[in-house]
């Protein structure tokens, strides 16, 4: 069984000081718990002082973004060598907030988590229909197509796949326990058709309203390897809670 991935993105909540607080609140209740990977994603004005949190625990740095470039005339990126010296050990990229608000294309993706993987970083590339496509049954068709050409350049498989259905981020929605096994499945088999049986041991991930409410269930499933957790990120009690249950749940 593959190991849980449990990761917290604080999105564009959180200012410095209080991302510390609550990297620290999380130190103080998970930061030496070792089964499994626990990440947190805060704003890039945090990265520096979450780092200097969660330094020696078993808590690891996550960036919500990265430049595919080392340097250059790019107002308002980052570097993933910038990413590296601050700690971070996990970026981000492909996130549905991205794609839809500031129309990253799926090949801006794929250059993005090209530079990442080939850096010795960590890329959570995120994948998800939106609603009309659901309704269209394009689900497979949407998944293939973002898959295909964010994984075209990628030699290193230093890789989560997190699948994150565009209509149930941030709405209390969320998708059956039968659609979320199926999107897995078809996602594992794209990972293997790319780079074959070398590939079993990349996990993928659930995104989308991820509660402690439903984490134990989530995590049941084989195909479903954790999750990528939004607002429920923002509390120490409801994070720890989800992370304490998924934990159970895979050790019971």
């Amino acid at each position: 069984m593959r190991r849980l991935a449990l990761i917290g993105n604080w999105k564009m909540y959180t200012t410095p000081s209080s991302a510390r607080s609550l990297a620290l609140g999380l130190v103080e209740r998970l930061g030496s718990i070792k089964d499994a990977d626990i990440v947190v994603s805060p704003p890039a004005t945090s990265l520096a002082g979450v780092g200097e949190a969660i330094a020696n625990t078993n808590i690891a740095l996550c960036a919500q973004n990265a430049h595919w470039d080392d340097e250059g005339a790019y107002t308002g990126e980052i570097s993933v060598k910038s990413l590296a010296e601050l700690g971070c050990e996990y970026v981000i990229v492909g996130h549905s907030e991205r794609r839809v608000i500031f129309k990253e294309s799926d090949e801006m993706i794929g250059k993005r988590l090209v530079k990442v993987t080939a850096s010795g970083l960590t890329g959570i590339l995120c994948v998800g229909e939106k609603e009309e496509e659901r309704e269209e049954g394009k689900t497979e068709e949407v998944l293939a197509k973002q898959m295909e050409i964010a994984l075209s350049g990628v030699q290193k498989l230093s890789i989560i796949v997190a699948y994150e259905p565009v209509w149930a981020i941030g709405t209390g929605k969320r998708a059956e326990i039968k659609d979320i096994e199926a999107s897995h499945r078809f996602i594992r088999k794209k990972i293997l058709n790319r780079f074959g049986k070398d590939a079993d041991n990349i996990r993928v991930i659930y995104g989308g309203s991820v509660k402690p409410e439903n984490i134990t269930e989530l995590v049941s499933c084989e195909e479903v390897d954790g999750a990528l957790i939004g607002g429920a990120s923002l509390s120490i009690d409801s994070f720890t809670e989800i992370v304490t249950r998924a934990i159970e749940r895979r050790i019971a």
